[in-house]
This record gives structure tokens, sequence and C-alpha cells, in this order.
């Protein structure tokens, strides 16, 4: 995008029942986040409690789910841990496994 360039989207908090209505046929189980669309659609209930290996870290979790969700709007796929120890990247699916990397809520720690 160039200068004075604009790029609209919407962030939504959504319980985990309707998920799959904000979020059709993406499969979220009514577990994990989504994007669909222009929307960042965040499951309310992880927004409560993150995930069991955040350790209760709710505040950097919703950094991440926040930043990763927003990546997808913004064209961005999922990666994987670059390496045991090393910040898992913000695109990595932190909500579903750590793969070895340390909980990381931003795109350039």
């Amino acid at each position: 995008m160039g200068a004075g360039a604009a790029f609209d989207f919407r962030v939504s908090l959504v319980s985990p029942g309707s998920m799959e209505t904000y979020c059709p046929g993406v499969g979220t189980g009514g577990y994990t986040s989504c994007r669909y669309g222009d929307r960042a659609v965040i499951n309310l209930a992880r927004w409560a409690t993150a995930v069991p290996h955040y350790e209760g870290d709710v505040a950097t979790y919703r950094r991440y789910v926040v930043n990763h969700e927003v990546g997808h709007v913004l064209g961005n796929g999922h990666v994987r841990c670059p390496g045991p120890g090393q910040p898992a990247p913000v695109m990595q699916q932190q909500t579903l496994d750590l793969q070895g990397c340390a909980r990381n809520a931003w795109p350039y720690p």
C-alpha cells in the first residue's frame, strides 16, 4: 500500500457457540479463533482464559491472538516453530501447540 492507502478490517470478540456463524466452514470447533474475510474473530473463551500451555499468562495470549488473526487479515499464513526455546512466530498456531517454542505475542520480538 502506498502513502495515504487505508485498510479496513474488524476485530470481533465472539462466544464459542457463535464461532461457526462468524467463520463458516473454517472448522474452529468452537475452540480456536479465526479470520473470515476482513474480520479477525477472537474466541471469547480463549480471550477469557487463554490456553493451558500459556500457564495463566492471559495478557500475552490476548496480544498474540489479536496479532495472529489480524496477520491473517493482512494475508499472512501459518508458520512453524523455528527451534526449541526460540520465540514462537506470531503466525504459529500457538493456541494449539507451542512446538517447543516460547510463547510470544509480537510479530517482531
